[in-house]
């Protein structure tokens, strides 16, 4: 299949990358592997949103410092890049209004920079194209406009599962998401991400613009495993990039206080769902 035939993929991970670590990395990897080696897709672009501090997770530290964290793992990839508009928003931002902002972001971007019309500069028209021409007119002089990428959610197993926790996700915004921009999902060999799908109306209903991914090198790393040893002062080299290391160590960001960053404090997305529910 020619490339101009493929559809462009930007890969949007959404969390709390408290820290990031490999395992987050890995993922753009797995996923843009999977994407490509379908022949349907091009992945053109990887983006890191870390959620801002609204979130109110427990032992969630300062935006500033997981987006800084985030910026250093990727300092030497030349497609994933840290993006911190929903980082800077006072209150807690939906996933699916993240999607969103990056979806219009890519479309403003696109009317921006049209492609150049070798017609329109021969013919040297200065007029707006937004005016009235008769169909045939339109359809040979109108500048060729590169389509434009699709954003997709990156997540792991977890986020399927997540889907059925009374009051954390919207079921509205469950089918948005799955239906308007779809899901790559890394998981582990033996996880049960297709009977997630299987029980779910919705997620069975859109399956085919869910993407699973096997992860067959078994990749065990998270951010709460991170935090622990770090609390307990074992080592974490290997486990995280070499400069997130150093920043972690220089700050001194996890420690037991840290950890009990918003304790008692109901999750954001929890505490507006619910109050939704009940008016």
């Amino acid at each position: 299949m020619e490339n101009s035939e493929k559809t462009e993929v930007v890969l949007l991970a959404c969390g709390s990358f408290n820290p990031i670590t490999n395992m987050h990395l890995r993922l753009f990897e797995l996923a843009k592997d999977y994407m490509n080696g379908t022949g349907r897709y091009t992945v053109v672009k990887g983006i890191i949103s870390p959620v801002g501090d609204a979130y109110k997770k427990k032992g969630l530290i300062p935006a500033y410092h997981r987006v800084i964290m985030a910026e250093l793992a990727t300092k030497n990839s030349k497609w994933v890049e840290v993006d911190t508009w929903e980082s800077l928003q006072k209150e807690w931002k939906e996933t699916l209004k993240v999607l969103r902002h990056h979806q219009e972001k890519l479309e403003a971007s696109n009317c921006d920079h049209p492609q150049n019309s070798p017609m329109l500069e021969r013919l040297g028209r200065k007029r707006k194209w937004t005016e009235k021409h008769d169909s045939s007119q339109k359809k040979s002089l109108e500048p060729k406009t590169k389509a434009v990428p699709k954003v997709k959610l990156l997540c792991g197993a977890d986020l399927l599962e997540s889907f059925a926790v009374p009051n954390l996700w919207k079921s509205e915004d469950i089918t948005q998401i799955v239906a308007n921009y779809g899901l790559i999902c890394v998981t582990r060999a033996g996880n049960d991400a297709q009977k997630f799908i299987y029980e779910s109306d919705v997620l069975w209903k859109h399956q085919s613009n869910i993407h699973v991914v096997n992860e067959w090198i078994t990749n065990d790393i998270s951010s709460t495993k991170i935090r622990r040893a770090l609390r307990r002062g074992q080592s974490i080299r290997y486990l995280v990039p070499d400069l997130v290391q150093e920043y972690i160590e220089k700050h001194n960001l996890y420690s037991s206080e840290s950890e009990d960053r918003n304790a008692g404090v109901i999750l954001a997305p929890l505490q507006r769902n619910t109050a939704e529910a009940k008016t």
